[in-house]
């Protein structure tokens, strides 16, 4: 799917497309952010977006199948708040409902508990894939990094008692984070090392009930039972 994407986030707007029209009523798509600046000059979760994150936001929102109601969640950084913004306010324009978005510390970076140590760790490591391999494997400090299989439990209860705790005319939660969340649930619930694996702008994993069970499934693997990590 990730190959015959025409812009950043049609892959997530075809998985929700999908689940819906399998029946699946409720879920929450987690999403890295749209496109942003790169400035090395400020703190990283400074960058905003570009004027082309913006655009793609819209191109996501206006592509969301029209009959859900959506509501945001974002970690606190304001390129992810925004992100969430501009794509329910695209839906909402192309005749979607919509709900409020707000900022979540559960989806910012809250398993860094010494950002100067993770940055260092990561510069070490020579990349993003390769330092969340490292933390997968327990191979980051540990009073620089919550365990992996801990804040991915952490991540993922905490979205599933939202969703389960909203409207009942809401059917989407959109819960904008950043590419090292997705790419540490990937490897840590879906098999996909993160060493061997990349997140793209607007790529999302889907959290949903079915037939007793919760699953999370990304925009080209196969669903995975998370049920454990949400009891």
């Amino acid at each position: 799917m990730r190959d015959k994407e025409r812009f950043p986030g049609e892959g997530s707007v075809a998985l929700v497309d999908r689940l819906v029209g399998e029946g699946v009523e409720r879920l929450a798509l987690i999403t890295r952010h749209s496109a942003r600046e790169f400035n090395r000059d400020v703190h990283d979760l400074v960058n905003p977006l570009t004027d082309e994150g913006r655009l793609l936001c819209r191109q996501m929102g206006e592509a969301l199948p029209k009959g859900l109601h959506l509501r945001g969640y974002a970690s606190p950084p304001e390129r992810c708040v925004e992100t969430a913004k501009l794509i329910i306010d695209a839906h909402a324009v192309g005749g979607g409902r919509r709900g409020t978005v707000r900022p979540v510390e559960s989806l910012g970076v809250f398993y860094a508990l010494d950002q100067i140590k993770m940055w260092k760790a990561l510069q070490l490591a020579g990349g993003l894939s390769a330092f969340v391999g490292q933390w997968a494997a327990g191979e980051v400090a540990a009073d620089a990094m919550i365990p992996a299989r801990d804040a991915a439990r952490l991540i993922l209860r905490s979205t599933w008692l939202r969703l389960q705790g909203g409207q009942e005319n809401s059917n989407v939660d959109l819960c904008v984070t950043h590419d090292m969340t997705i790419l540490m649930l990937r490897d840590q619930w879906l098999g996909e090392p993160a060493v061997t694996h990349s997140v793209g702008f607007l790529e999302g994993l889907a959290l949903y009930e079915r037939a007793g069970s919760v699953w999370l499934r990304s925009t080209f693997g196969e669903p995975v039972d998370i049920s454990t990590a949400v009891a």
